[in-house]
């Protein structure tokens, strides 16, 4: 307990130039390489803390751009789809389906649809 008590009248006797020297001679052999030795432990595990965040960036950055391609891919092929569903569209209009059946020798009727069967001709 005497030995606390004469620091302490000591560090009260001191100029703030040798606390500030003091000060870093404790931080120094806070530093030391007893210290660190004595810390391994949570250094290691300071280490891999530091190991697992870059590599969990690295997976995010890269999930990030694929995910940045399929959205171009998608919307690429969403264009794609709109322009197919409108040519689609186009080609089922009943005008274009007369000149398509024209080519093939076909002709629109000029007579409304009448039903042929046996019911017509009993009666």
């Amino acid at each position: 307990m005497s030995s606390k008590k004469d620091i302490a009248q000591e560090q009260a006797v001191m100029t703030p130039a040798q606390q500030v020297k003091s000060d870093w001679k404790a931080l120094v052999d806070k530093i030391s390489y007893k210290a660190i030795v004595n810390n391994i432990p949570f250094l290691a595990f300071i280490v891999l803390l530091c190991v697992l965040y870059i590599t969990n960036n690295h997976r995010a950055i890269e999930m990030q751009r694929e995910i940045n391609a399929e959205k171009k891919t998608l919307k690429e092929l969403r264009w794609k789809y709109m322009d197919i569903k409108s040519q689609l569209m186009y080609t089922k209009m009943e005008t274009q389906v007369i000149r398509n059946a024209a080519n093939i020798g076909l002709k629109p009727l000029v007579l409304p649809a009448y039903r042929v069967g046996t019911d017509s001709v009993a009666r």
